[in-house]
């Protein structure tokens, strides 16, 4: 098989087996994978970014995706006036005192001649300045938790819709590129003080700082209401309820033999998907265009020869740092899709295992390097890990079909067949890694 025909061929395949899910169980079924695919599809382009372009190796991908979520809850959800009035401005004013604290220790030990009086007047500073900022920020916090928690207990976010904030749909679409600000500017600071460390090196430190990110949305509870989520986003979609009261829409249904309940969940899933698809093809289509310019080409000297290319004159520092921030701005805008189509924010379930160890597995079976193989990447192993464990189920009932129900050994397979898909992914990158070390479409 050539290389040009390999990622055609693979999107047929991709094609073929959305296809056969929804003839075998059901075009709801299909649609919940496609739209996952389609996000996943774009943390892979932004992961792909940053290693295949660069040689950069990101694991804190998990804490770049939370961040789009968080984005997501501050600009779609409405405000909670009551948190406001309580404690609002509480946490804004430690904030900024927050914030003079480090740019008055900043500004003394940049102005203050070097000796002892500027480590004292410095250490002075951080200090009284830390006890102000916790005094006022934490009254603040303390304010607005207790209004009503079981419900609200935080500040709530932009959506000045009020009541009607549900009708405000199109505020979470803003909330996706914001969601990629929000990363980009965590990716700043990351990069600020990471990327100058060796590979392994920037390993830990950006998953050390994704968990970090992860603990701070499970505890602050005025920010994101902590590990008791936040539901009930509003959606730049129809909702299935407004449509099955629809009589036009009912009677399109009817037209199509469709009941008015399935209708109206297929038609909310394919509208998500239509703006997933256009996000990644608008994306796809910049990245695309990233690398077959000078910048991609100086992106990937620099990846392939660091010395060479710092020799040639090129800021190999900074044209990480750049990449760097690209790439985590793509995850983010995933993130932020991902929080919208789950309809909230739940900080507990960000794990490692899905978000970033998932996520690398797709860049390096789809061709890191090639922003086609990280797409179709995505794609296929969103479907696999989705699919492997109802497959795994039905191979494992038909090898004990013979064995006595009950008996010790048909229990522990059936069991087993739970872990089916982190063996599953394992075997798949082993063969991959194998037969073809480049990927399923290797970088040209």
């Amino acid at each position: 098989m050539t290389d040009s025909m390999r990622a055609p061929l693979l999107l047929g395949l991709v094609i073929a087996l959305l296809v056969g899910t929804g003839l075998v169980q059901g075009w709801n079924a299909t649609l919940t994978i496609l739209n996952y695919g389609l996000i996943s599809a774009i943390m892979a382009l932004g992961v792909n970014l940053q290693w295949g372009f660069a040689g950069l190796f990101n694991v804190g991908i998990m804490g770049f995706v939370a961040l789009g979520g968080l984005a997501a809850v501050l600009i779609a959800m409405p405000p909670v006036p009551e948190a406001w009035s309580a404690g609002g401005m509480h946490i804004l004013g430690g904030l900024a005192l927050g914030a003079a604290m480090i740019v008055g220790a900043v500004m003394a030990f940049n102005r203050m001649a070097k000796g002892w009086p500027r480590g004292i007047a410095v250490v002075a500073i951080l200090l009284i300045g830390f006890f102000v900022f916790r005094a006022v920020f934490d009254t603040g916090v303390d304010l607005v938790e207790s209004v009503n928690p079981a419900g609200t207990g935080y500040l709530g976010g932009l959506n000045f819709g009020m009541e009607n904030y549900r009708d405000w749909g199109w505020m979470t679409i803003i909330a996706w590129p914001v969601g990629g600000l929000l990363a980009a500017g965590a990716a700043w600071i990351i990069g600020k003080t990471a990327l100058g460390l060796r590979s392994d090196y920037l390993a830990i430190a950006t998953l050390g700082i994704a968990e970090i990110i992860i603990a701070v949305l499970k505890n602050e509870d005025w920010l994101s209401r902590g590990v008791k989520n936040v539901s009930g986003l509003p959606r730049p979609v129809p909702y299935e309820t407004d449509l099955q009261n629809d009589p036009s829409f009912v009677e399109r249904a009817a037209s199509f033999g469709l009941d008015p309940t399935m209708a109206s969940t297929l038609y909310s899933k394919m509208g998500y998907a239509i703006l997933f698809a256009i996000f990644l093809a608008v994306l796809l289509w910049m990245a695309q265009r990233a690398l077959n310019s000078p910048w991609g080409r100086m992106m990937r000297a620099i990846r392939d020869n660091e010395v060479a290319a710092e020799a040639m004159g090129k800021d190999v520092t900074g044209r990480h740092l750049q990449i760097f921030i690209l790439g985590s701005a793509i995850v983010g805008i995933a993130g932020a899709m991902m929080t919208t189509l789950d309809g909230q924010l739940t900080p507990g379930t960000y794990q490692p295992l899905r978000f970033t160890f998932l996520i690398w597995v797709m860049v390096i079976v789809g061709g890191s390097g090639n922003n086609f193989g990280a797409v179709l990447g995505g794609m296929l192993i969103w479907w696999l890990w989705v699919q492997v464990e109802p497959m795994g189920l039905a191979l494992i009932g038909f090898i004990t079909s013979g064995m006595a129900d009950g008996s010790f050994m048909k229990e522990h397979l059936t069991e087993g067949a739970a872990h089916m898909r982190l063996l599953t992914m394992g075997v798949i990158l082993l063969l991959v890694l194998r037969f073809s070390p480049r990927g399923l479409v290797p970088e040209k």
